[in-house]
């Protein structure tokens, strides 16, 4: 009969194999059957946290705790669970407590100062993620966080630099071909295949490079998200569209990620390709939805769409997502009509909207036959404004050339830089930042103001 410690062993190795919902099951029973079991439940709160249900794993570390209050383990994992929580000073305390018991603890260092990264203390993040490299002057997460606050900064030479560690990490897709990667060789007469490697506002947002290799003399492949599949096939430098469920059958000499071209072309904040519009709306759904608004809309001098929620699975969705309540001030202003661009997670907020005008809401079967963002890409060309948090649906709107406010949390993603309200990635869009982490009050009060200007 196999003691507690090897089934705590065997599970683990099921759970790392990605089985988090299995484990569970079995740390749980452990727990249970034993419940001053400390490693059974610190690994219930390991296999919590992978599931996001973050509140839960911080009570499963707070058991270990209470049984062995030095437990550098168990209070490093918690104060990771608090940091997905944006529970900050507690994750922070949480860390240094580890770091008390463990001064040389390198995963309590790369998290704390990932936990400052997230919420603004650059500095801080610099003073631990260098801490944890002298430690571990290898560890691949740690350049890429470190990549990432370069580019945040605009510090794009080091930061193209260290974000290139990012396929180096665990997580990271690798894409074997037999061609090589494309390093800056001449395109001159040759096929590149272009592939996405984030998500769809990073594919929208990146696919402008396949016009600029086009200007290089290359023949471009691009292999994307299948949802993105009828959206770029108006994009302009494509010559061979493939939606990355299918297997490449054409012939190539190189490839290369789309967000790599950026690094390879050693692109800045003053040589970005910041053509507008990028993509295009069919004329012939344009009109259908010109006609369609002008019928279901009452007669207003500005037609503002909004998005709150992102992707509720990004793990900084916390720090960049709006309540749809926080938007309520918008209803006031004179001459407005908003509609509703949100998709799927978030809509349900609808419900309790509490602003002095109602929002329009659109069918909920747009984007089913045209294919996805098609619907929504015409409608946009029909909104006087778009105003958004960080989402796909911001990349959209600047890269049709809609004007377009983007409302940004104290640390934004990289792309959006610092201290600024424009964007050298897009010409029509402005940028709103929250003064201190969750003060959502101010950004609405002043995208408010700025739409009062344009009334």
């Amino acid at each position: 009969m196999p003691t507690t410690d090897e089934i705590l062993a065997k599970t683990w190795q099921t759970h790392q194999q990605g089985d988090a919902t299995q484990a569970e099951k079995v740390y749980r029973s452990i727990v249970e059957r034993d419940p001053k079991h400390v490693n059974g439940w610190c690994y219930l709160g390991i296999a919590l946290h992978d599931l996001r249900r973050y509140d839960e794993s911080v009570a499963a570390y707070e058991r270990a705790l209470a049984l062995q209050p030095s437990f550098p383990i168990a209070l490093n994992n918690m104060g990771n669970s608090l940091r997905y929580l944006g529970r900050v000073a507690e994750a922070d305390e949480a860390f240094q407590r580890a770091l008390d018991l463990s001064p040389d603890y390198f995963n309590a260092l790369r998290n704390r100062g990932t936990l400052h990264a997230w919420t603004g203390r650059i500095d801080l993040a610099f003073q631990y993620y260098h801490q944890a490299m002298q430690l571990n002057p290898n560890d691949a997460e740690l350049h890429r966080n470190l990549g990432v606050i370069h580019l945040l900064q605009g510090n794009f030479k080091d930061g193209w630099r260290e974000y290139d560690f990012r396929w180096q990490c665990s997580e990271a897709i690798q894409h074997r071909y037999q061609q090589p990667k494309w390093t800056g060789q001449s395109l001159v007469g040759k096929t590149v295949l272009l592939y996405s490697e984030q998500g769809l506002g990073d594919t929208i947002h990146f696919v402008r490079f396949a016009k600029t290799l086009k200007e290089l003399g290359a023949t471009t492949i691009v292999h994307m998200q299948p949802a993105l599949l009828a959206l770029l096939q108006g994009c302009q430098g494509i010559d061979y569209l493939i939606p990355n469920s299918l297997q490449i059958e054409h012939s190539f000499d190189y490839h290369c990620s789309l967000l790599d071209t950026a690094r390879i072309l050693q692109i800045d904040d003053t040589n970005v390709p910041n053509t507008v519009p990028y993509l295009k709306v069919s004329d012939s759904l344009s009109s259908y939805w010109r006609n369609t608004l002008a019928n279901a809309l009452p007669k207003a001098k500005l037609r503002v769409g909004i998005v709150w929620q992102g992707n509720a699975d990004h793990q900084a969705d916390m720090f960049r997502s709006i309540p749809l309540e926080k938007l309520t001030p918008l209803a006031d202003l004179d001459g407005i009509q908003l509609v509703s661009l949100q998709r799927d997670k978030g809509v349900e907020q609808l419900k309790n909207w509490s602003g002095s005008k109602q929002i329009y809401c659109l069918p909920e079967n747009i984007d089913q036959s045209s294919g996805a963002f098609m619907d929504t890409a015409a409608i946009i060309q029909h909104l006087d404004l778009i105003v958004t948090s960080d989402t796909s649906m911001a990349h959209l709107a600047c890269a049709l050339a809609r004007p377009t406010c983007v409302l940004l949390g104290f640390t934004p993603d990289w792309r959006w830089l610092q201290n600024r309200s424009d964007s050298p990635w897009y010409p029509t869009c402005r940028l709103f930042r929250q003064p201190a982490v969750g003060d959502w009050e101010t950004v609405v009060s002043e995208v408010k103001n700025h739409i009062a200007a344009m009334l």
